[in-house]
């Protein structure tokens, strides 16, 4: 079996694949103050509610946008697995032509994305993974990675509202049918989804006008994608499993070559 994880900010997700065939998945809190014996305790209960065992995994791949929880994953694999794991990043083999400035800078998630998607629906596309921020990445017609956008996460901003405006409640994120709102929270609920459902509608439409492609398909990954895009107009697939799908690609792509 793989164990994948991708790591982010806020949560990881963890995947667990036998050939192609993905086993069960879950998702965990990113805690960079966690040791790699107490993510082992979190998974192996993970894994004995499953029916599954340790002794199963033959190999580990990690997408990671938090550096510190590199060598605790590490430590997690060697100890537990008995395998030294693949790190997505610079060197790892995409069979993707990256177009950025730098590509060493391009997120790890970013590049799992585009992988999965090229793999998956072919270019041009766009990808939009709602995350802790929220990202737009751009595939071209030669299934070329050319660049995108980056902005503030839905629960971020959530928390930046509520942290900085005293009188203002946490609130669930829930699509509300209307804006002119009768009470805070219904208001709150109102500006936030639909704010969010205007950016992304405003930045894909940017990009297909930069691109001049109006149909290029948009697809959108993340936990809060299916919500948003059921307000939206511009998101043609929500793909939940995105990212873990990627990591299988960039396993198969990359076995050969770990020592």
């Amino acid at each position: 079996m793989l164990l994948a994880f991708d790591v982010g900010n806020t949560n990881i997700v963890c995947g667990v694949y036998r050939g192609s065939q993905l086993l069960d998945h879950w998702r965990i809190s990113t805690n960079t103050l966690q040791t790699a014996d107490g993510y082992a305790v979190q998974l192996g209960m993970l894994f004995q509610l499953n029916g599954l065992r340790f002794s199963e995994v033959e190999d580990v791949i990690i997408s990671t946008v938090v550096p510190p929880i590199i060598p605790i994953l590490q430590t997690l694999s060697k100890r537990y697995f008995h395998v030294t794991p693949i790190l997505v990043g610079p060197g790892i083999k995409t069979g993707m032509n990256i177009l950025y400035d730098n590509p060493k800078e391009l997120g790890a998630d970013r590049i799992v994305n585009a992988v999965a998607v090229i793999n998956k629906y072919g270019g041009p596309a766009i990808i939009i993974d709602m995350g802790t921020a929220t990202t737009f990445c751009v595939i071209n017609e030669k299934c070329q990675y050319l660049g995108g956008a980056v902005a503030p996460g839905i629960g971020i901003s959530m928390e930046a509202l509520f942290q900085r405006a005293s009188k203002l409640p946490r609130i669930e994120l829930k699509k509300v049918p209307s804006c002119i709102c009768k009470n805070t929270v219904s208001a709150m609920q109102a500006g936030i989804y639909y704010g969010f459902v205007g950016q992304i509608d405003g930045v894909v439409n940017r990009i297909k006008e930069e691109m001049g492609l109006p149909d290029i398909t948009v697809i959108a990954t993340g936990g809060l994608a299916p919500l948003i895009a059921s307000g939206t107009d511009t998101i043609d697939i929500v793909d939940p499993m995105l990212t873990l799908e990627g990591l299988l690609i960039l396993y198969e792509k990359n076995r050969t070559e770990r020592k």
